[in-house]
């Protein structure tokens, strides 16, 4: 039987996510292979990818109450994750993302959703990391918010790219925040 590491990288290559070739990223390194997030479309792939984010959750026994969708592509991802954990392993966890401004009408504030409480557990839901520059953009906003604990960010594909330093983003994103990234699947 296959993992579901195995089934996610099936996943990719039947839905041209990851692509094989000569590829300038966005920070501008070269890459034999492309992860394009954006050709998720429907919502059999947005529910599918919930799925292996949620496993990647619970087999890293990830605590937290709610998952964090930056915006904007890890909306869907945090929406996606929260609905895989709770209709397929009975995990209720709330979810929330961050505005690109703050809102002073309504409801107003930083973000929309599950309200951050002081001493929540939470877990950043993302795409990919490259140079961490998500989690350095995302972290004030929590901070301000609310004081939280983040035990996690979950991330489809580690890369392994360097951060802005030496180490690897991963690896800077603990060291500098103190937060555990896990990947669905890892590039070696």
């Amino acid at each position: 039987m296959l993992t579901y590491k195995q089934r996610f990288i099936q996943f990719m290559v039947e839905n041209e996510v990851l692509l094989f070739g000569d590829f300038t990223l966005k920070s501008g390194r070269k890459a034999p292979y492309f992860i394009n997030a954006g050709k998720y479309r429907t919502g059999t792939q947005i529910a599918a990818l919930g799925e292996y984010y949620a496993e990647c959750f619970l087999a890293h026994n990830v605590d937290a109450k709610t998952l964090i969708g930056p915006a904007y592509k890890g909306i869907p991802l945090a929406v996606a994750t929260a609905i895989a954990l709770a209709k397929n392993h009975g995990v209720d966890v709330g979810f929330c993302f961050d505005r690109k401004e703050v809102k002073d009408h309504g409801e107003g504030g930083m973000f929309v959703g599950q309200k951050l409480e002081a001493g929540d557990k939470v877990a950043i839901i993302e795409d990919v990391m490259t140079s961490g520059k998500a989690l350095r953009e995302v972290l004030p906003k929590i901070r301000q918010e609310a004081d939280v604990t983040v035990s996690a960010m979950i991330i489809s594909v580690d890369r392994q790219e360097k951060g802005t330093g030496e180490k690897s983003a991963v690896q800077e994103a603990y060291d500098e925040f103190g937060v555990r990234v896990y990947s669905i699947v890892t590039v070696e």
